[in-house]
Protein backbone atom coordinates (compact mmCIF):
# COMPACT_ATOMS: atom_id res chain seq x y z
CA UNK A 1 0.00 0.00 0.00
CA UNK A 2 1.38 3.41 -0.91
CA UNK A 3 2.49 5.56 2.00
CA UNK A 4 0.10 8.36 1.06
CA UNK A 5 -2.91 5.99 1.06
CA UNK A 6 -1.93 4.57 4.45
CA UNK A 7 -1.56 8.07 5.86
CA UNK A 8 -4.99 9.01 4.50
CA UNK A 9 -6.60 5.97 6.09
CA UNK A 10 -4.88 6.73 9.38
CA UNK A 11 -6.15 10.32 9.38
CA UNK A 12 -9.64 9.11 8.51
CA UNK A 13 -9.52 6.64 11.39
CA UNK A 14 -8.38 9.33 13.83
CA UNK A 15 -11.18 11.62 12.64
CA UNK A 16 -13.81 8.87 13.04
CA UNK A 17 -12.51 8.05 16.53
CA UNK A 18 -12.73 11.72 17.47
CA UNK A 19 -16.31 11.96 16.17
CA UNK A 20 -17.27 8.77 17.99
CA UNK A 21 -15.72 10.06 21.24
CA UNK A 22 -17.57 13.36 21.08
CA UNK A 23 -20.91 11.75 20.16
CA UNK A 24 -20.76 9.30 23.07
CA UNK A 25 -19.65 12.12 25.37
CA UNK A 26 -22.67 14.13 24.22
CA UNK A 27 -24.98 11.23 25.06
CA UNK A 28 -23.46 11.01 28.54
CA UNK A 29 -23.88 14.74 29.14
CA UNK A 30 -27.48 14.60 27.89
CA UNK A 31 -28.24 12.14 30.70
CA UNK A 32 -26.66 14.46 33.27
CA UNK A 33 -28.52 17.43 31.77
CA UNK A 34 -31.86 15.61 32.02
CA UNK A 35 -31.14 14.63 35.62
CA UNK A 36 -30.15 18.18 36.54
CA UNK A 37 -33.21 19.56 34.75
CA UNK A 38 -35.55 17.25 36.69
CA UNK A 39 -33.95 18.18 40.02
CA UNK A 40 -34.04 21.91 39.29
CA UNK A 41 -37.67 21.72 38.15
CA UNK A 42 -38.71 19.87 41.30
CA UNK A 43 -36.87 22.31 43.55
CA UNK A 44 -38.36 25.38 41.84
CA UNK A 45 -41.86 23.89 41.97
CA UNK A 46 -41.42 22.97 45.64
CA UNK A 47 -40.21 26.38 46.82
CA UNK A 48 -43.62 27.77 47.91
CA UNK A 49 -44.21 24.71 50.12
CA UNK A 50 -40.62 24.75 51.40
CA UNK A 51 -40.93 28.42 52.38
CA UNK A 52 -44.33 27.89 54.00
CA UNK A 53 -43.74 24.67 55.96
CA UNK A 54 -39.96 24.24 56.11
CA UNK A 55 -38.68 21.09 57.80
CA UNK A 56 -42.06 20.62 59.46
CA UNK A 57 -43.41 19.33 56.15
CA UNK A 58 -41.46 16.10 56.68
CA UNK A 59 -42.75 15.39 60.19
CA UNK A 60 -46.35 16.54 59.90
CA UNK A 61 -49.12 13.99 59.34
CA UNK A 62 -51.73 16.65 58.49
CA UNK A 63 -53.04 16.88 54.91
CA UNK A 64 -55.94 19.29 54.56
CA UNK A 65 -56.39 21.05 51.20
CA UNK A 66 -59.22 23.19 52.65
CA UNK A 67 -57.04 24.85 55.29
CA UNK A 68 -53.90 24.46 53.14
CA UNK A 69 -52.05 22.54 55.84
CA UNK A 70 -49.87 19.82 54.33
CA UNK A 71 -47.39 17.28 55.67
CA UNK A 72 -45.51 14.42 54.04
CA UNK A 73 -45.17 12.02 56.98
CA UNK A 74 -48.02 9.70 56.02
CA UNK A 75 -46.95 9.24 52.36
CA UNK A 76 -43.31 8.79 53.39
CA UNK A 77 -44.17 6.14 55.96
CA UNK A 78 -46.50 4.42 53.51
CA UNK A 79 -43.86 4.35 50.77
CA UNK A 80 -41.14 2.96 53.04
CA UNK A 81 -43.42 0.48 54.81
CA UNK A 82 -44.92 -1.04 51.66
CA UNK A 83 -41.49 -1.24 50.01
CA UNK A 84 -40.03 -2.94 53.09
CA UNK A 85 -42.88 -5.49 53.17
CA UNK A 86 -42.44 -6.13 49.45
CA UNK A 87 -38.70 -6.79 49.76
CA UNK A 88 -39.19 -8.88 52.90
CA UNK A 89 -41.34 -11.25 50.84
CA UNK A 90 -39.73 -10.88 47.42
CA UNK A 91 -36.04 -11.41 48.27
CA UNK A 92 -36.27 -14.97 49.66
CA UNK A 93 -38.87 -16.01 47.06
CA UNK A 94 -36.79 -14.60 44.19
CA UNK A 95 -33.64 -16.22 45.56
CA UNK A 96 -35.44 -19.57 45.70
CA UNK A 97 -36.73 -19.18 42.13
CA UNK A 98 -33.30 -18.25 40.78
CA UNK A 99 -31.64 -21.08 42.70
CA UNK A 100 -34.16 -23.62 41.42
CA UNK A 101 -33.82 -22.47 37.81
CA UNK A 102 -30.01 -22.54 37.80
CA UNK A 103 -29.18 -25.49 40.06
CA UNK A 104 -32.15 -27.80 40.63
CA UNK A 105 -34.66 -27.49 37.79
CA UNK A 106 -34.81 -30.25 35.15
CA UNK A 107 -33.93 -29.11 31.65
CA UNK A 108 -37.44 -29.50 30.24
CA UNK A 109 -38.90 -27.17 32.92
CA UNK A 110 -36.19 -24.52 33.03
CA UNK A 111 -37.03 -22.64 29.85
CA UNK A 112 -40.87 -22.47 30.18
CA UNK A 113 -40.64 -21.53 33.86
CA UNK A 114 -38.10 -18.81 33.12
CA UNK A 115 -40.29 -17.50 30.29
CA UNK A 116 -43.33 -17.43 32.59
CA UNK A 117 -41.43 -15.36 35.17
CA UNK A 118 -40.33 -12.89 32.50
CA UNK A 119 -43.92 -12.60 31.26
CA UNK A 120 -45.02 -11.67 34.79
CA UNK A 121 -42.65 -8.72 34.62
CA UNK A 122 -44.42 -7.46 31.49
CA UNK A 123 -47.91 -7.31 33.00
CA UNK A 124 -49.04 -3.66 33.37
CA UNK A 125 -49.23 -2.42 36.93
CA UNK A 126 -52.89 -1.44 36.58
CA UNK A 127 -53.73 -5.10 35.96
CA UNK A 128 -52.03 -6.02 39.22
CA UNK A 129 -54.01 -3.27 40.92
CA UNK A 130 -57.36 -4.42 39.54
CA UNK A 131 -56.60 -8.03 40.42
CA UNK A 132 -55.51 -6.97 43.89
CA UNK A 133 -58.69 -4.97 44.54
CA UNK A 134 -61.30 -7.30 43.06
CA UNK A 135 -59.77 -10.75 43.63
CA UNK A 136 -56.97 -10.66 46.18
CA UNK A 137 -58.45 -8.19 48.70
CA UNK A 138 -61.74 -10.09 49.36
CA UNK A 139 -59.93 -13.42 49.77
CA UNK A 140 -57.27 -11.80 51.94
CA UNK A 141 -59.92 -10.19 54.18
CA UNK A 142 -61.87 -13.43 54.64
CA UNK A 143 -59.00 -15.85 55.23
CA UNK A 144 -55.50 -14.48 55.86
CA UNK A 145 -56.20 -11.30 57.82
CA UNK A 146 -58.43 -12.98 60.47
CA UNK A 147 -55.75 -15.63 60.95
CA UNK A 148 -53.03 -13.01 61.33
CA UNK A 149 -55.16 -11.10 63.82
CA UNK A 150 -55.94 -14.17 65.91
CA UNK A 151 -52.41 -15.60 65.89
CA UNK A 152 -49.73 -12.91 65.51
CA UNK A 153 -52.07 -10.17 66.72
CA UNK A 154 -52.61 -12.05 69.97
CA UNK A 155 -49.01 -11.47 71.06
CA UNK A 156 -48.22 -8.34 73.02
CA UNK A 157 -45.31 -7.30 70.83
CA UNK A 158 -47.03 -7.64 67.43
CA UNK A 159 -50.58 -6.68 68.45
CA UNK A 160 -50.34 -3.06 67.20
CA UNK A 161 -49.33 -4.27 63.72
CA UNK A 162 -52.41 -6.44 63.26
CA UNK A 163 -55.05 -4.37 65.00
CA UNK A 164 -58.29 -3.30 63.35
CA UNK A 165 -60.94 -4.80 61.13
CA UNK A 166 -59.83 -7.04 58.23
CA UNK A 167 -60.87 -4.98 55.21
CA UNK A 168 -58.64 -6.54 52.55
CA UNK A 169 -57.08 -3.21 51.58
CA UNK A 170 -54.37 -1.41 53.48
CA UNK A 171 -50.62 -1.23 53.96
CA UNK A 172 -50.10 -4.99 54.18
CA UNK A 173 -52.14 -5.68 51.05
CA UNK A 174 -50.20 -3.03 49.12
CA UNK A 175 -46.90 -4.55 50.27
CA UNK A 176 -47.94 -8.03 49.17
CA UNK A 177 -49.09 -6.83 45.75
CA UNK A 178 -45.79 -4.95 45.37
CA UNK A 179 -43.87 -8.12 46.26
CA UNK A 180 -45.68 -10.02 43.50
CA UNK A 181 -44.74 -7.27 41.07
CA UNK A 182 -41.03 -7.09 41.95
CA UNK A 183 -40.40 -10.85 42.24
CA UNK A 184 -40.06 -11.30 38.43
CA UNK A 185 -37.50 -8.49 38.21
CA UNK A 186 -35.35 -9.70 41.10
CA UNK A 187 -35.62 -13.37 40.13
CA UNK A 188 -34.74 -12.75 36.47
CA UNK A 189 -31.60 -10.75 37.29
CA UNK A 190 -30.54 -13.23 39.98
CA UNK A 191 -30.95 -16.11 37.55
CA UNK A 192 -28.86 -14.34 34.92
CA UNK A 193 -26.02 -13.55 37.33
CA UNK A 194 -26.08 -17.07 38.79
CA UNK A 195 -25.64 -18.47 35.28
CA UNK A 196 -22.38 -16.52 34.70
CA UNK A 197 -20.59 -18.36 37.51
CA UNK A 198 -17.88 -20.52 35.87
CA UNK A 199 -18.99 -24.18 35.98
CA UNK A 200 -15.47 -25.18 37.05
CA UNK A 201 -15.89 -23.36 40.37
CA UNK A 202 -19.13 -25.16 41.18
CA UNK A 203 -17.87 -28.52 39.97
CA UNK A 204 -14.77 -28.15 42.14
CA UNK A 205 -16.94 -27.52 45.19
CA UNK A 206 -19.16 -30.49 44.37
CA UNK A 207 -16.02 -32.58 43.86
CA UNK A 208 -14.87 -32.05 47.46
CA UNK A 209 -18.28 -33.07 48.80
CA UNK A 210 -20.13 -29.75 49.11
CA UNK A 211 -23.92 -29.79 49.06
CA UNK A 212 -26.00 -27.64 46.70
CA UNK A 213 -26.66 -25.12 49.48
CA UNK A 214 -22.96 -24.94 50.37
CA UNK A 215 -22.06 -24.37 46.72
CA UNK A 216 -24.61 -21.57 46.43
CA UNK A 217 -23.68 -19.93 49.74
CA UNK A 218 -19.89 -20.23 49.50
CA UNK A 219 -19.29 -20.08 45.74
CA UNK A 220 -22.20 -18.63 43.78
CA UNK A 221 -23.21 -15.78 46.11
CA UNK A 222 -19.66 -14.43 46.75
CA UNK A 223 -18.98 -14.52 43.00
CA UNK A 224 -22.22 -12.71 42.09
CA UNK A 225 -22.78 -10.44 45.11
CA UNK A 226 -22.71 -7.28 43.00
CA UNK A 227 -25.37 -8.61 40.64
CA UNK A 228 -27.52 -9.90 43.51
CA UNK A 229 -27.46 -6.54 45.29
CA UNK A 230 -28.18 -4.87 41.95
CA UNK A 231 -31.25 -7.05 41.46
CA UNK A 232 -32.52 -6.16 44.93
CA UNK A 233 -31.98 -2.45 44.25
CA UNK A 234 -33.87 -2.84 40.96
CA UNK A 235 -36.79 -4.37 42.82
CA UNK A 236 -36.64 -1.69 45.51
CA UNK A 237 -36.65 1.04 42.88
CA UNK A 238 -39.73 -0.50 41.29
CA UNK A 239 -41.45 -0.76 44.67
CA UNK A 240 -40.67 2.83 45.71
CA UNK A 241 -42.03 4.35 42.52
CA UNK A 242 -44.99 2.06 41.84
CA UNK A 243 -48.21 4.01 41.41
CA UNK A 244 -51.33 2.36 40.02
CA UNK A 245 -51.17 -1.02 41.76
CA UNK A 246 -50.61 0.64 45.13
CA UNK A 247 -53.35 3.20 44.47
CA UNK A 248 -55.91 0.42 44.06
CA UNK A 249 -55.18 -1.45 47.30
CA UNK A 250 -53.52 0.88 49.83
CA UNK A 251 -56.72 2.70 50.75
CA UNK A 252 -55.51 6.26 49.95
CA UNK A 253 -56.09 7.66 53.44
CA UNK A 254 -53.91 10.42 54.89
CA UNK A 255 -53.96 8.84 58.32
CA UNK A 256 -51.03 7.51 60.31
CA UNK A 257 -51.60 4.14 61.99
CA UNK A 258 -49.43 1.42 63.47
CA UNK A 259 -51.71 -1.29 62.09
CA UNK A 260 -50.83 -2.85 58.75
CA UNK A 261 -54.53 -3.57 58.21
CA UNK A 262 -55.44 0.12 58.12
CA UNK A 263 -55.56 2.20 54.92
CA UNK A 264 -52.61 4.46 54.25
CA UNK A 265 -50.99 6.34 51.41
CA UNK A 266 -47.76 6.44 49.46
CA UNK A 267 -46.00 9.29 47.69
CA UNK A 268 -46.68 7.92 44.21
CA UNK A 269 -50.31 7.15 45.07
CA UNK A 270 -50.88 10.64 46.50
CA UNK A 271 -49.44 12.24 43.37
CA UNK A 272 -51.59 10.09 41.07
CA UNK A 273 -54.79 10.75 43.01
CA UNK A 274 -54.48 14.44 43.75
CA UNK A 275 -52.25 16.18 41.22
CA UNK A 276 -54.97 16.69 38.63
CA UNK A 277 -57.33 18.06 41.30
CA UNK A 278 -54.79 20.31 43.03
CA UNK A 279 -56.16 23.85 43.26
CA UNK A 280 -53.87 26.64 44.35
CA UNK A 281 -50.15 27.24 44.32
CA UNK A 282 -49.48 25.83 47.80
CA UNK A 283 -51.40 22.60 47.16
CA UNK A 284 -49.59 21.99 43.87
CA UNK A 285 -46.24 22.91 45.40
CA UNK A 286 -46.77 20.45 48.25
CA UNK A 287 -47.40 17.64 45.78
CA UNK A 288 -44.28 18.60 43.82
CA UNK A 289 -42.31 18.53 47.06
CA UNK A 290 -43.59 14.99 47.61
CA UNK A 291 -42.06 14.13 44.23
CA UNK A 292 -38.80 15.74 45.31
CA UNK A 293 -38.81 13.67 48.50
CA UNK A 294 -39.39 10.47 46.50
CA UNK A 295 -36.48 11.42 44.25
CA UNK A 296 -34.29 11.98 47.32
CA UNK A 297 -35.31 8.63 48.86
CA UNK A 298 -34.42 6.82 45.64
CA UNK A 299 -31.08 8.64 45.48
CA UNK A 300 -30.26 7.69 49.08
CA UNK A 301 -31.13 4.04 48.40
CA UNK A 302 -28.86 3.92 45.35
CA UNK A 303 -26.05 5.66 47.23
CA UNK A 304 -26.29 3.21 50.12
CA UNK A 305 -26.19 0.27 47.71
CA UNK A 306 -23.02 1.66 46.11
CA UNK A 307 -21.41 2.12 49.54
CA UNK A 308 -22.36 -1.44 50.45
CA UNK A 309 -20.70 -2.77 47.31
CA UNK A 310 -17.56 -0.75 48.03
CA UNK A 311 -17.41 -2.08 51.58
CA UNK A 312 -17.83 -5.64 50.33
CA UNK A 313 -15.04 -5.09 47.81
CA UNK A 314 -12.68 -3.73 50.48
CA UNK A 315 -13.46 -6.62 52.82
CA UNK A 316 -12.82 -9.10 50.04
CA UNK A 317 -9.46 -7.48 49.28
CA UNK A 318 -8.41 -7.68 52.93
CA UNK A 319 -9.42 -11.33 53.08
CA UNK A 320 -7.39 -12.30 50.06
Amino acid sequence: MPKSSYSGLQKRGVLLDLIFLNVTRLFAFVVFALLAGIIITLIIGSMPAIREFGFGFLISAEWNPVTEKFGALVPIVGTLATSFIALLIAIPVSFGIALFLTELSPGWLRRPLGTAIELLAGIPSIIYGMWGLFVFAPIFAETVQPWLKNSLGATTLLAPLFDGAPMGIGMLSAGIILSIMVIPFIASVMRDVFEVVPPMLKESAYGVGATTWEVVWNVVLPYTKAGVIGSIMLGLGRALGETMAVTFVIGNAHKLSTSLFMPGNSIASALANEFTEADGELYTSSLIELGLILFFITFVVLALSKLLLLQLGKREGKTT
